[in-house]
């Protein structure tokens, strides 16, 4: 049994409606590989889900809450000093995700105090090249890098679709892409 050096197996926190410890049941919110642990940061949101799962007042977000988890979450910092709390779910789940994204994400940031967003983990898989050339299945398009910026666009604006994309190149070669 590992616990933090400010947990003894007296005070260990437990579900209210078992008697099992809350801190094995919220890292079953977190999937990581085997030998990686999760950071402080992905246990406090693993925390916030498994207390929305839990404490939730709709039946409907903690019967589809319970069998989902997430890979990883980070805090980000945009236009200097607002922040964001973007939370990496794995693939084959996203789409249940989204479908309380609404719900979910409501109840997150009221308990985080910033913007929640929730995107997809993909993968980007090289260029094959003559030096990595080894035999393998074709590259498909949807790990390419472009296909890859291009779908977590769509995952950080999600309920809203994307209509239109214009690149505007400047004639110092930046790029600028403004999408509506």
């Amino acid at each position: 049994l590992f616990l933090p050096p400010t947990l003894t197996p007296i005070d260990t926190p437990t579900s209210s409606h078992t008697n099992t410890p809350i801190m094995f049941t919220v890292r079953a919110k977190i999937k990581k590989p085997k030998n990686v642990e999760p950071n402080e940061y992905e246990e406090g949101v693993a925390h916030h889900l498994f207390d929305i799962q839990t404490h939730s007042t709709s039946a409907e977000l903690r019967s589809e809450l319970k069998p989902l988890q997430m890979i990883a979450a980070k805090e980000v910092t945009f236009h200097g000093d607002k922040k964001a709390v973007v939370i990496f779910v794995p693939m084959p789940q996203l789409k249940d995700y989204r479908r309380i994204h609404h719900l979910l994400v409501e109840d997150l940031e009221k308990k985080v105090g910033h913007h929640v967003i929730i995107v997809g983990q993909r993968r980007i898989l090289p260029k094959e090249t003559k030096k990595n050339m080894v035999k393998r299945q074709k590259r498909p398009h949807s790990r390419t890098l472009t296909a890859v910026h291009e779908a977590l666009l769509e995952d950080v604006s999600y309920p809203a679709e994307i209509i239109d994309r214009r690149i505007r190149v400047r004639l110092d070669g930046s790029k600028a892409q403004r999408v509506t």
